[in-house]
């Protein structure tokens, strides 16, 4: 008698990962715009660009603590604090009271 081998696509089986790392439900990002910008629909306010990276860079922290050897979230990370660095150097640079604000709200910078 030989064993039952039950095979299934990786896809099927890898799903959950690559959701939990990549994909942002539509209602988060809204109710992130809607704290952050205004409205839910102001998604190009620089607030609102920066409180979603930083949401997505949680996220992705969350997962390279799970999976150490994923090479191409790490870079994903990276290039995600690269421009939410660069929003801010703009924001502080523009408003700097409301960057203050924000960075307090958000727990950023010490």
């Amino acid at each position: 008698m030989q064993p039952q081998i039950l095979l299934y696509p990786i896809q099927e089986i890898l799903k959950g990962y690559y959701i939990m790392a990549v994909y942002l439900p539509k209602e988060k990002k809204e109710e992130i715009f809607a704290k952050y910008g205004g409205t839910a629909k102001n998604t190009g306010s620089t607030e609102a660009q920066i409180a979603l990276f930083t949401f997505r860079i949680q996220e992705l922290s969350n997962h390279l603590q799970l999976h150490r050897k994923d090479h191409s979230s790490r870079k994903a990370l990276l290039t995600l604090v690269g421009k939410r660095r660069r929003h801010l150097a703009y924001l502080q640079k523009k408003d700097l009271m409301g960057y203050r604000k924000l960075i307090a709200e958000l727990g950023i910078r010490k």
